[in-house]
C-alpha cells in the first residue's frame, strides 16, 4: 500500500470529478507525489504542518505497474511517484488525518 496526502478539498474535487490528476507540486513536478506508511508522517510533518482538514488515501501499488517509478528523495529514501492520473475507484480507502496537539494523527488500519 501508498499513500496520498490531501487537502480536503482536493478530496471532494477527486471524489467529483472522478480522477486525480495531482496537486500544484505534482503538477509541477509532472508526477503524483505519495510515501509509505513509513515516510507518510514525515511528509505530513514537512508539508503539512498545522494544516487541519487532511485526507490520507490508500492506493494499491501492484495496481500502477510501470507507472510507479521508486525514485530517491528526501533523505536519499525512494519514494513512489505516480506518472499517471488516478481514478477515484482505485483509491482502497480515504481516512481523516486529525491534528492532535499540532501533529496529524495517521490511521492505516
Amino acid at each position: 500500500m501508498i499513500y496520498k496526502i490531501l487537502t480536503g478539498d482536493q478530496w471532494a474535487a477527486w471524489q467529483s470529478d472522478g480522477t486525480f490528476t495531482g496537486a500544484p507540486i505534482d503538477l509541477a513536478d509532472g508526477y503524483i507525489h505519495t510515501s509509505t506508511a513509513q515516510q507518510a508522517q514525515a511528509t505530513a510533518d514537512k508539508h503539512f504542518a498545522g494544516q487541519d482538514g487532511l485526507i490520507l488515501a490508500a492506493l494499491e501499488a501492484d495496481s500502477f505497474g510501470d507507472d510507479l517509478k521508486w525514485e530517491v528523495s528526501r533523505g536519499d529514501a525512494l519514494f513512489p511517484h505516480i506518472f499517471r492520473d488516478i481514478p477515484v475507484k482505485e483509491v482502497v480507502w480515504a481516512r481523516p488525518m486529525p491534528l492532535v496537539d499540532g501533529k496529524h494523527c495517521l490511521d492505516f488500519a
